[in-house]
């Protein structure tokens, strides 16, 4: 029989066609209200937007084949979007939740119902706000188990615990956009930041074990802006999904997760009883730039039979410049070959893209002093474009109404001039205003059902550092990695095609490169970003328009009638309002 998950009686009709479908699918329905609440981790108290009044916010459950209903009422002061990060949106892209790119956002004293199936997916992903920095408080876990009686492709767990990383700044997020990537206060585990902060020695996740028991720990990294290394004290773990796709097991000790990303692992509670320290650091891949003395942010676990005296035993932390950790893990994960939902890699390539990326420099504006180098102010880009997000209306309204003057279909599929990171290392002043990108809505039209192959280059222009990207809509095939300038002969031989990882989230590392493919098989408008949210801003993002297939069903479909209007919202990320005002 089919599950039904607070069914309300509007549903009536609906649930009767269900009881006649695929008996293992079910409605899934949850009402997320988002408010401003006050909230305090370490010595201050906080008013935030927090979901259900919760940090992190609900986790929601579903399986394989469900249909997720939420009605998303925004009781807060701010423009809110929820963003289903990593959810494939097939035949539903109008609930994608991507601020200004989907749907104007969902203003205050105003709801928007989300409804959308969950379609070839099992695993961890999360949900989170797509509007300015709300997503530092304003997220979830989102766990995809398998269809009813379909087991998983490794051993039952005794019990799944969600663990979410968080970042906190003791101030208004909204506020943070007014200085480039702002230091933290603190980082938490479960909304908690353990015993190295002050005001929180007593306020600290904990997990209780059983000696001999398997624990499936559903890791989220749903920090603002860094990537963060993560470890249990004694204890190794078995990587079985990143991203909500299964993988090789792998064994380790460490994990490196970028904003966004999210990894799925086995822990075995095999040690002496006692309690054991687990732990997060901040990975700092930004070479030349000071890092502050971070504390550790640690939970406990602690085994059952534990005393309460016992002194819990720490981990050794990588160093938080340590780019050889960070790589090994990422660069070793493999897909589970024959696993659920797996498919092996397209060799035909219909379209390939070689995007350079990274931090650059714009002129300052006539009588502003800016703080960049050489008096000029930071920007991001994507072969030399930086992303302006429209403010008048979504981009998908402007492509399924033909509205022109929005966006332009001109994204260059190369960079306007060869990258070479040695010669860069010898440019000179008067070679700066090469760095200059061009302004402007850009965006790559692919035709339906294209395999896509993407060269990610890192040109750490002003400096190395890993950036997450992410594309919505898309699981894509990490082929490899590498540091340096990607060869197209040499580095291309190195490329797996037999089961490479799969990701919708990936970081490039600092001054190397990253090869992704997919299959442009979801019809619609689609960002591709930087997922530091500091970054955002500068405009480190562009968007695929993917054009309709033949069929109905291969179309992108009417908007809902209730999708929300725009109006001129002055909490979107835009390159135009917030470089020229804040002179970065």
């Amino acid at each position: 029989m089919p599950r039904l998950h607070h069914y309300l009686p509007n549903q009536a009709v609906l649930v009767l066609l269900l009881f006649s479908s695929i008996a293992s699918a079910a409605i899934v329905e949850h009402v997320l209200h988002v408010n401003d609440v006050v909230v305090k981790p370490l010595c201050k108290e906080q008013i935030i937007p927090a979901g259900n009044g919760s940090l992190p916010g609900p986790t929601i459950n579903v399986r394989e084949g469900d249909t997720l209903v939420v009605n998303v009422i925004n009781n807060s002061t701010y423009n809110v979007t929820i963003h289903w990060h990593g959810v494939f949106q097939l035949k539903s892209t109008w609930m994608d939740g991507a601020n200004m790119i989907t749907q104007c956002p969902i203003q205050p004293s105003n709801n928007f119902t989300y409804q959308f199936d969950i379609t070839g997916q099992e695993g961890t992903l999360l949900w989170h706000a797509h509007v300015v920095n709300l997503r530092a408080t304003l997220h979830g876990a989102l766990v995809i188990r398998p269809r009813s009686g379909r087991p998983y492709p490794f051993p039952k767990p005794y019990k799944e615990v969600p663990i979410i990383f968080q970042q906190w700044w003791d101030t208004d997020v909204r506020l943070l956009q007014l200085r480039p990537a702002p230091v933290s206060d603190a980082y938490l585990i479960n909304g908690l930041a353990g015993d190295s902060y002050p005001c929180s020695k007593n306020r600290m996740f904990n997990l209780k074990v059983v000696q001999g028991k398997t624990y499936l720990l559903r890791i989220i990294n749903a920090a603002l802006n860094t990537h963060l290394f993560f470890k249990i004290a004694n204890h190794n773990v078995t990587v079985v999904a990143a991203d909500a796709v299964y993988t090789t097991p792998y064994l380790t000790d460490v994990m490196i997760l970028t904003p966004g990303q999210t990894v799925d692992v086995l822990l075995t509670a095999d040690q002496p009883i006692g309690k054991y320290y687990m732990a997060t650091v901040p990975y700092i891949s930004a070479i030349g730039i000071p890092t502050p003395d971070i504390k550790p942010t640690r939970g406990l676990i602690v085994y059952e039979g534990a005393t309460s005296s016992s002194s819990p035993v720490k981990p050794l932390m990588p160093a938080t410049t340590d780019i050889a950790t960070a790589h090994t893990f990422s660069s070793n994960i493999t897909s589970l070959v024959g696993g659920p939902h797996w498919k092996p890699v397209p060799r035909h390539v219909d379209e390939k893209m070689f995007i350079t990326m990274g931090l650059g420099l714009d002129p300052c504006p006539s009588g502003t002093k800016c703080i960049g180098p050489l008096g000029q102010r930071y920007a991001g880009s994507l072969n030399n474009r930086t992303f302006m997000i429209p403010q008048t209306i979504s981009m998908q309204e402007a492509y399924f109404y033909n509205i022109t003057g929005v966006y332009t279909e001109d994204f260059p599929d190369q960079p306007p001039l060869k990258f070479d990171y040695a010669k860069f290392q010898q440019r000179t002043n008067s070679d700066m205003k090469m760095m200059f990108p061009e302004r402007k809505t850009s965006v790559k039209t692919i035709r339906f059902n294209s395999t896509v192959e993407i060269v990610l280059q890192n040109t750490a222009i002003l400096s190395p550092e890993s950036h997450p990207m992410h594309l919505h809509g898309f699981n894509f095939y990490v082929l490899g990695y590498g540091f340096g300038n990607y060869d197209p002969i040499r580095d291309a031989r190195k490329l797996n095609l037999f089961n490479p990882q799969m990701h919708n989230t990936v970081g490039v590392p600092p001054g190397g490169w990253v090869v992704l493919r997919f299959v442009a098989n979801n019809p619609g408008v689609w960002l591709f970003h930087c997922h530091m949210d500091a970054h955002l801003p500068y405009g480190i993002m562009n968007a695929f328009i993917v054009q309709n297939g033949p069929t109905p069903e291969t179309s992108l479909p009417s908007p809902p009638s209730n999708l929300p209007q725009c109006t001129r919202d002055p909490t979107i990320y835009d390159s135009r309002t917030t470089n020229t005002d804040l002179s970065y």
